[in-house]
C-alpha cells in the first residue's frame, strides 16, 4: 500500500465506519495517547523496565499502527499529502546532513 492509498483508504473508513473525523485537537490528544503506547511498550521490550502482567500480550505493531492510522487522519484533516511531505522532507535532510552523519564520530 503506498502512502497515498493508506490516506484513501483512512478517509474512507472514517467517512463511512467512523461517521466523522474527531476534530484536530482532540486527533493530537488521541496521537500523543498512541505514541505515549509505543514509548511504554519499547521502554519494557528494549529498555530496562519490564513488563507487568498486563502488559505482557501487547503488540508493538499494532501500537505503530494506531500511531500511524491517526497521524494520517490529521494529515487528511488538515490537507497535508504525506507522500509530497515525506519526498520534500527526504530532499531537505539529503542536502541539510550529506557530511553531517558521515562526519559524527559518534557514529563510528
Amino acid at each position: 500500500m503506498t502512502i497515498k492509498e493508506a490516506q484513501e483508504n483512512v478517509d474512507q473508513w472514517i467517512t463511512s465506519t467512523g461517521v466523522r473525523y474527531f476534530n484536530e485537537l482532540t486527533n493530537t490528544a488521541i496521537l500523543m495517547e498512541e505514541v505515549g503506547e509505543v514509548a511504554r511498550i519499547m521502554s519494557r521490550k528494549y529498555g530496562e523496565q519490564s513488563f507487568k502482567k498486563s502488559d505482557e500480550a501487547v503488540d508493538l505493531g499494532e501500537e505503530m499502527a494506531d500511531v500511524l492510522f491517526v497521524l494520517i487522519c490529521l494529515a487528511n484533516q488538515t490537507g497535508i499529502d504525506l507522500t509530497t511531505a515525506l519526498a520534500d522532507k527526504m530532499t531537505k535532510n539529503s542536502i541539510r546532513d550529506a557530511d553531517r552523519h558521515q562526519n559524527n564520530d559518534k557514529l563510528k
